[in-house]
């Protein structure tokens, strides 16, 4: 599996990014969330991460049209989060051809409900996030962080079969600042097992090879893609060293 995971943010059904979750400072990239995803496969990456803000915003799937068109119409393999708050938002993302639905804040405050699901629909479709402050969790958009200590919460998932986690490092995100390595380098020792995903913060190929080489399995990357600081070709060719 490509290492490179690529994230498109999508509000009204457009590609946008936001600066540490903040919806007034969006920048749309794209009006067609299609022709970015079809630029990524062509590029030769493989995976892409899919993030419905309205839904985020709303408690409730939104934007699954642009789902089912890029699952439709790429072979990439899609993870989708934003707004997956009951059973029928997930029987939405799987059925708009979603290959996992990504799951953050609820993990953290109904965790009874993201056990069943787990339970029901298989541990290995749901991809986890954990937005990370000072090693503690935060939730609801960051707006508030909690007393959890990250590497108590990915235990507690990864007893209950989660393969796949990614975390963002709430102070990093869409900074382009560079990634949290010590902080990721701490959760890979304490779980080697796991398939761990670096978000936030890359803003050049030279992050990349930094994190591989600390051990991530994969790297989301968004903004400085579409800022131009990483060309696409260059991340193909990281994508299978």
């Amino acid at each position: 599996m490509g290492f490179i995971i690529p994230a498109i943010d999508i509000i009204e059904g457009k590609c946008v990014r936001l600066s540490q979750g903040d919806y007034a400072q969006k920048k749309v990239y794209n009006e067609q969330p299609l022709e970015v995803a079809k630029q990524f496969e062509d590029a030769g990456l493989q995976r892409l991460h899919l993030v419905d803000l309205d839904g985020a915003k709303a408690g409730a799937v939104k934007n699954w049209k642009v789902l089912e068109t890029i699952a439709g119409k790429t072979s990439l393999l899609i993870d989708f989060g934003g707004g997956i708050k009951q059973e029928k938002d997930v029987e939405i993302v799987f059925n708009s051809g979603a290959a996992m639905a990504t799951i953050g804040s609820l993990a953290v405050k109904d965790k009874d409900t993201f056990s069943t699901w787990l339970q029901q629909f298989g541990a290995d479709k749901f991809l986890l996030g954990a937005d990370v402050k000072d090693e503690r969790i935060a939730v609801s958009g960051w707006l508030e962080t909690t007393d959890i200590w990250i590497y108590d919460f990915i235990e507690s998932y990864v007893q209950q079969g989660i393969q796949q986690v990614f975390c963002t490092d709430v102070n990093k995100d869409g900074m382009l600042a560079g990634p949290s390595l010590d902080l990721y380098k701490h959760i890979i020792e304490k779980f080697p097992e796991l398939y761990f995903i670096a978000s936030g913060g890359v803003s050049s190929i030279n992050d990349l090879e930094q994190l591989k080489e600390i051990g991530c399995k994969g790297a989301i990357v968004g903004k400085a893609i579409y800022e131009g600081k990483i060309e696409l070709n260059e991340l193909a060719k990281l994508n299978f060293m």
